[in-house]
């Protein structure tokens, strides 16, 4: 724990998209911390829901826990959510399951969304602003693997999805804002963001381990990510918030690189009683290919079969003092949390 962190205990937070997975475990460590946490919603009707989960999880927590209304595509409400604040940490930003019909739009709201918040901390006077990034911003380029923060990728390419375009130019307009103005400014790049479940609503990442366990795969693509766990991305962004070093850089937060098919033997072999959901059988590229004309999810990932994501996380470690603990328990978690809130059918009797 950097040494900082002990002296800001006094300090709030503002948590963007508080009630999002990262963010949700983002505000659940600052609140274990001794911070007080403001949370944004875009509408204040889930803060009762909110406040709940972070309470079940930390009793108590709901004392230090405050809610403001404020919502990327519009102006209002930014700047009282800062005011105040020691520190911002940006997690909110839009994660289409698949290929979103409006690339502009996606792209818009992300990056307008996160200058949004730049701008009201820069004129509330925000200690520092820690901004949730992705590999994405990072893998899709000219480089090679294992990708590292000199990498960006390049959003002219055909590899660059509207998400990894949305978070390449959102985080690029961040740092540009930063240089302009003078903006304390660090972010963090996970990869692909699993683990334990806060409450019953997931997002993409998680998603993609409820599709594996309940049979929305039919086989299995030649495709492949790196695994973070989200009580590690969250310490992360703490430590970067606090510690005097991390001004000014970027942070990728990233584990062990899974092929799929390493993912769901994985999934087999530690929960057999549900084997029978899981896909069988890689898929040709060809047929992938072939499968991205009309389907959004093959579009996602056409461009990345067969190519080794992998990241050296190296620089967090070594700057910010951040491990990992094991991909296999991140990836074990998010189907305990499954199973444990009744999101998983009753494991089939055969095969």
């Amino acid at each position: 724990m950097p040494a900082a962190e002990t002296k800001s205990r006094d300090g709030t937070v503002l948590v963007t998209g508080i009630g999002g997975f990262l963010a949700g475990h983002v505000a659940l460590q600052l609140l274990q911390q001794g911070y007080r946490v403001r949370g944004s919603l875009r509408n204040l009707d889930r803060s009762v829901a909110v406040g709940n989960q972070l309470g079940a999880h930390l009793p108590g927590a709901p004392q230090r826990l405050s809610f403001v209304e404020a919502d990327l595509d519009a102006d209002d409400g930014w700047r009282e959510a800062t005011d105040g604040c020691r520190y911002v940490i940006h997690t909110a930003s839009p994660f289409p399951a698949g290929f979103p019909e409006d690339e502009q739009a996606l792209i818009d709201t992300a990056r307008d969304g996160a200058l949004r918040v730049l701008r009201a901390a820069e004129r509330t006077g925000v200690e520092r602003v820690v901004l949730t990034s992705s590999v994405a911003a990072t893998n899709h380029g000219h480089g090679q693997a294992p990708f590292t923060e000199d990498d960006w990728t390049d959003p002219g390419s055909p590899r660059a999805t509207p998400y990894y375009k949305s978070k390449t130019l959102t985080e690029r307009a961040a740092w540009a804002f930063s240089h302009e103005t003078g903006l304390d400014l660090a972010v963090i790049n996970p990869s692909v963001i699993l683990g334990p479940l806060l409450g019953r609503d997931f997002g993409t990442s998680v998603g993609l381990i409820h599709h594996l366990m309940t049979g929305r795969f039919q086989g299995i693509p030649r495709f492949g990510f790196s695994v973070v766990d989200v009580r590690d991305v969250a310490d992360a962004h703490i430590r970067a918030m606090t510690d005097p070093a991390a001004s000014g850089h970027r942070f990728i937060v990233g584990g062990r690189f899974f092929w799929l098919k390493e993912l769901i033997a994985l999934l087999a072999r530690t929960f057999p009683e549900h084997a029978a959901r899981l896909p069988v059988g890689e898929v040709p590229d060809e047929v992938i290919r072939a499968m991205a004309a009309t389907n959004p999810n093959a579009r996602t990932i056409v461009h990345e079969l067969n190519r080794d994501l992998s990241v050296d996380a190296s620089k967090a470690g070594r700057m910010l003092g951040w491990h990992a603990r094991s991909e296999d328990d991140t990836i074990c978690a998010s189907v305990r949390s499954l199973i444990a809130l009744g999101l998983l059918p009753a494991a089939p009797t055969g095969r």
